[in-house]
């Protein structure tokens, strides 16, 4: 079970990642002045508008990831079973109580 959260953690971590550059990847919609800079090579790779669909798609999937590992995390991480240490446990053991005065006839 251990490795299978690690492995979910290890998703989570990347399809996080991959939003936060897929983001900064697309244009905005007054980027025309973008262009200047060196953004209209895309241009020449996806045609015209499939840069800005391939990165949509690209982000709305890494979203899906990201909100589905996030799920089956917090799902495993209430239903595992309680680990009780030994400072945790309920005390069995009472006070010990004090002898009865030996009244003398």
């Amino acid at each position: 079970m251990e490795a299978f959260k690690t492995l979910l953690w290890l998703i989570n971590i990347f399809s996080a990642l991959a939003i936060i550059f897929l983001v900064l990847m697309q244009q905005g919609k007054g980027a025309d002045a973008g262009a200047a800079f060196g953004a209209g090579s895309a241009t020449g790779v996806f045609g015209a508008s499939g840069s800005a669909n391939f990165l949509t798609r690209s982000t709305a999937i890494a979203a899906a990831i990201f909100f589905a590992t996030c799920l089956m995390l917090a799902f495993i991480s209430s239903h595992k079973k309680e680990q009780r240490l030994e400072f945790d446990a309920p005390a069995t053991q009472t006070a010990p109580v004090a002898p009865k005065p030996v009244i003398p006839e």
